[in-house]
């Protein structure tokens, strides 16, 4: 499994750490060791770019996923055949603001936005009430099993 994160902002990412956090939700979820996924953090300039070209929605957002090869999670049985996850793309600015709503650290509010991100990566959604609180929950677990609240 490959996990490449690239912090193009000034903003201070541990960069160990969410490529550890990344490869446990791999995991988790019984993707493949040898799929491949990319955790890019861009300031809100850039995301608000993506936002508008990929999304047709206006200004920043905290991340937004991008799928290649259309992966879902494993079962007991069998982990999902070696593919290209895709990318998850974060803006640690946003996050930071949000962390403040929040009442928590920054490194929390961008460890589930990482969760959350990679869920959208194998095909969950949070658009209808029965989708969202199956992804949050999934979300949550995640989190609380590498050993952070959500």
């Amino acid at each position: 499994m490959t996990v490449e994160v690239l912090n193009e902002t000034d903003f201070d990412i541990d960069v160990s750490q969410i490529s550890n956090l990344a490869s446990f939700a791999i995991n988790r979820m019984k993707v493949h060791p040898q799929a491949d996924l990319s955790v890019i953090f861009v300031d809100e300039y850039s995301i608000a770019e993506l936002n508008k070209r990929w999304m047709d929605e206006t200004g920043p957002t905290d991340v937004l996923s991008f799928p290649m090869d259309e992966l879902r999670p494993g079962d007991s049985s069998e982990a999902i055949a070696d593919a290209l996850l895709g990318d998850i793309v974060i803006c640690p600015q946003i996050a930071q603001t949000q962390a403040i709503s929040a009442n928590k650290s920054v490194r929390d509010e961008i460890n589930l936005l990482l969760v959350h991100g990679f869920l959208h990566l194998l095909g969950f959604d949070h658009a209808e009430p029965e989708e969202h609180k199956r992804m949050f929950e999934l979300q949550d677990q995640i989190l609380a099993d590498w050993g952070v609240a959500s």
